[in-house]
């Protein structure tokens, strides 16, 4: 699965809409449904730290970036 499909699969997961996800980590509207929409394949490295550093996504951070998971650390995957 490509980053900026596990972004979509992480926000539904957690019950977001787009803009709710983007009003808890400043990240632009446009620049979200860009991702999801597969318009930008490439995600910014300050919109990804934005989204690992937030206290409520940060559980995903090995699985966005490796598709690993660590329970016992409580990194865990959305699927």
């Amino acid at each position: 699965m490509e980053l900026f499909e596990k972004l979509k699969v992480m926000r539904q997961a957690e019950g977001l809409t787009q803009m709710q996800l983007c009003e808890l980590t400043g990240i632009n509207i446009s620049t979200w449904k860009s991702y999801e929409l597969q318009r930008r394949k490439e995600v910014s490295s300050l919109e990804l730290l934005k989204i690992t550093t937030h206290p409520r996504f940060k559980k995903y951070t090995l699985w966005m970036m490796c598709d690993e998971t660590a329970t016992e650390c409580g990194q865990v995957s959305p699927v």
